[in-house]
């Protein structure tokens, strides 16, 4: 690795941290758990580098990967299985529904990759099936990492409206996905 590729990769680190660590503590309430997450993610940007640094969205890798570090760690902590899961269980507690909740445990190997690869296609096709409303809210929140009251300030939505456009948005992922492991 050249100097020049070391100081690159140290400024997408040194940029991209604070949001990474933010998406991540949306997620996970424990800080020495997300930091940790955020480590293996930056080292796994480390060692890709070289796989990875065609691509123009590196950003976007990152937070993939931030993702399915997410995922992995929900499914090391809660191994339960998808079939079992109920969309009000974590309504019950007053946390919202999180993409984590409707994805399942998923190792590291070949066949789960191309499986992890499905759900995302059909995570994708679900999204443009949803009504609108429902998908602003989810990809603002999910993907871009939007609190509820910034989303609110924009549309001058009521946050309890957002919340349950949200909660109907995982529900229907819920469904999709549900469908797709009937078809496996």
């Amino acid at each position: 690795m050249t100097a020049e590729e070391s100081r690159y990769i140290s400024e997408v680190a040194t940029r991209e941290k604070g949001r990474l660590l933010g998406f991540i503590r949306q997620h996970i309430r424990s800080r020495e758990d997300a930091e940790d997450i955020l480590q293996d993610v930056l080292y796994q940007f480390l060692r890709g580098f070289d796989d990875i640094r065609s691509t123009e969205k590196i950003t976007s890798w990152l937070f993939t990967v931030t993702r399915n570090r997410i995922t992995d760690y929900y499914r090391k902590k809660k191994p339960e299985p998808f079939s079992d899961k109920q969309a009000v269980n974590k309504q019950e507690d007053g946390a919202p529904l999180m993409l984590e909740d409707i994805l399942p445990a998923l190792t590291r190997d070949p066949e789960d990759e191309m499986m992890r690869e499905m759900i995302w296609d059909a995570i994708d096709r679900a999204l443009d099936e949803m009504p609108e409303e429902q998908r602003d809210v989810f990809i603002w929140n999910e993907f871009e990492d939007k609190s509820f009251k910034d989303i609110s300030a924009e549309t001058g939505e009521g946050i309890n409206t957002l919340l349950s456009r949200k909660r109907y948005a995982i529900l229907f992922l819920r469904k999709k996905l549900k469908e797709l492991y009937k078809q496996l």
